[in-house]
């Protein structure tokens, strides 16, 4: 698959990485994360991701990986602790000031989250039609995202036409249409074999060449080691540097 480049996305997070290159994007202070059920997953965690920086979380099954994501998009509140995101307190935005930072948090899942019902092209644009894009803005930000993600014949395909490394393009391209500054994939490649987990994350590694902030949970230690890209691990509810570092 031939990754191509968005001029649209190109042009609208450079500007954006431009006047932010040296902020934080997503800052942990302190954070500690217990169910109600008294299980602790995530305990003092201190953790700060700068603007167009690209990160491998990983660690074992239960050890919080998705909990952590879910806390950066605002879908968990923190027990104790601060989670910043682009400037923002997670934990005092409700309602619309909410929904309205989420639309600049683009989120990729394992599972794809697609609507059976629905195209690949209207899959991706009820995304656009929900912030309100004018019907000629949402044609062209479609076409530009299907290019990039190689799925341009494709548009008028349903979910259940489509392999399962084309299901989590059309996921990525939805997570990323309304130009994000900020990526998070959730195990994006846990259902998909080696060719189309490396296609998966070229796909990736262009778009934070824009300037976007992504950040990775993943297992697949071979996946991490080909990309090359910073690495924490979370283990017993800490998280630890096991990779190239964070602040390079």
């Amino acid at each position: 698959m031939t990754v191509l480049t968005t001029n649209y996305l190109q042009e609208d997070q450079l500007e954006e990485s431009h006047s932010s290159s040296m902020t934080a994007m997503v800052l942990l202070r302190s954070v500690t994360k217990t169910y109600s059920n008294g299980v602790s997953v995530l305990s003092g965690v201190n953790l700060e991701i700068k603007q167009g920086q690209f990160l491998f979380i990983t660690g074992p099954s239960g050890s919080g990986k998705s909990t952590l994501l879910k806390l950066l998009y605002g879908d968990e509140l923190p027990t104790q602790g601060e989670v910043i995101v682009n400037q923002h307190n997670m934990g005092v935005l409700r309602g619309d000031r909410l929904s309205l930072l989420r639309r600049r948090i683009g989120v990729v899942f394992q599972d794809y989250k697609l609507i059976p019902q629905r195209t690949v092209a209207e899959n991706i644009t009820v995304i656009l039609q929900a912030q309100g894009y004018t019907r000629k803005e949402i044609q062209r930000r479609l076409e530009a995202t299907l290019k990039m993600v190689g799925l341009l014949k494709l548009a008028e395909y349903f979910p259940n036409q489509l392999s399962g490394g084309e299901q989590q393009r059309v996921s990525i391209a939805r997570a990323i249409v309304g130009t994000p500054p900020l990526l998070l994939a959730d195990e994006p490649t846990g259902n998909l074999d080696p060719t189309n987990s490396w296609q998966v994350m070229q796909i990736l590694q262009k778009l934070n060449s824009f300037g976007i902030t992504v950040i990775v949970t993943t297992h697949d230690e071979q996946l991490m080691r080909r990309c090359n890209h910073p690495v924490m691990q979370i283990r017993n509810g800490k998280i630890y540097q096991i990779g190239c570092p964070v602040s390079s």
